[in-house]
């Protein structure tokens, strides 16, 4: 669970945007990208809402996570 910082042309200017992702990793080893959003910035009110979409999309369960220190994705979790 991560957040990537860009800068893209919106409206004729230069605007930052976060793409927020997660990854998993299933028993066999195989990578997924579970989910990509797009957003103005990085917020932890925005993590908190992403495993409750997980779960409606169908992820059962999730052994390990992994994110950085933003208070989000631990609250989350």
């Amino acid at each position: 669970m991560d957040a990537i910082h860009y800068k893209v042309r919106e409206d004729g200017q230069v605007k930052n945007k976060a793409a927020y992702v997660v990854l998993g990793v299933d028993l066999d080893g195989f990578k997924d990208i579970l989910g990509i959003w797009i957003s103005k910035s990085e917020s932890s009110k925005f993590w908190l809402g992403v495993p409750n979409e997980l779960k409606n999309r169908g992820l059962e369960d999730a052994l390990i996570f992994s994110a950085d220190e933003l208070t989000g994705p631990k609250e989350a979790i």
